[in-house]
């Protein structure tokens, strides 16, 4: 194993990356926040950004964006560090990059979300399009049995959207719709967002404190 790879594998509690992937929904502060959890936990995540989350994530926050993947890792990778304190590793990979090793059943992937995940992405994914890297990789994570978690953020919802969902659901999917609830109480957007971030990492099996269990005072 070369030492680039070992240092990466350290750094992940070698593990396998966990990828997390960014449509073009509305919530990109969901995928966000995601990401920086996933880096705090110590998680090597591969992340791939498509040309309309930027669109929108230029709308919703103040990170701007360009189309070139190393230059997206850099700037991420400064915007999480004074957070994270560089505790987890990440990659980001271009929507054509299919040398990627989430293109491929035989590398090893832990879990994968797409949060948000827009309704085109939903579709593309239900029909098993496979146009781009994104949806390639939700491909192969369904027929190699693995966690792969769906965050759609869409209202109303069409039949043709539900009927996705439902055909998802049934091949193993996990349908988590940006949904937060008011029980904890929240008391500002961070919570709120905090609540389907943390549903999110749950069914990823990562560990995080983001909210108090049910049943548990905190």
């Amino acid at each position: 194993m070369s030492t680039r790879r070992l240092e990466s594998h350290v750094r992940s509690g070698d593990r396998s990356p966990v990828v997390v992937g960014l449509s073009g929904a509305s919530g990109t502060i969901y995928g966000l926040r995601l990401i920086e959890r996933l880096l705090i936990a110590n998680r090597e995540v591969h992340v791939v950004v498509t040309d309309s989350a930027r669109t929108v994530m230029a709308m919703e926050t103040e990170l701007t964006l360009p189309d070139e993947p190393l230059a997206i890792e850099r700037i991420l990778n400064t915007h999480f560090a004074p957070i994270t304190d560089a505790r987890g590793h990440l990659r980001v990979f271009g929507e054509r990059q299919w040398t990627a090793p989430m293109a491929s059943g035989s590398a090893r992937v832990d879990a994968m979300a797409i949060c948000p995940c827009s309704m085109g992405m939903l579709a593309a994914i239900a029909t098993g399009a496979s146009h781009t890297l994104l949806e390639r990789a939700a491909d192969v994570m369904i027929k190699e049995r693995r966690k792969l978690v769906l965050v759609p953020r869409e209202t109303p919802l069409s039949c043709i959207h539900l009927t996705h969902m439902l055909h998802l659901s049934q091949s193993g999917v996990v349908m988590l719709p940006a949904c937060p609830g008011f029980y904890h109480p929240p008391l500002s957007v961070d919570r709120l967002v905090d609540f389907v971030v943390a549903r999110t990492l749950d069914h990823l099996d990562v560990e995080h404190d983001l909210t108090p269990r049910w049943g548990f005072s905190g």
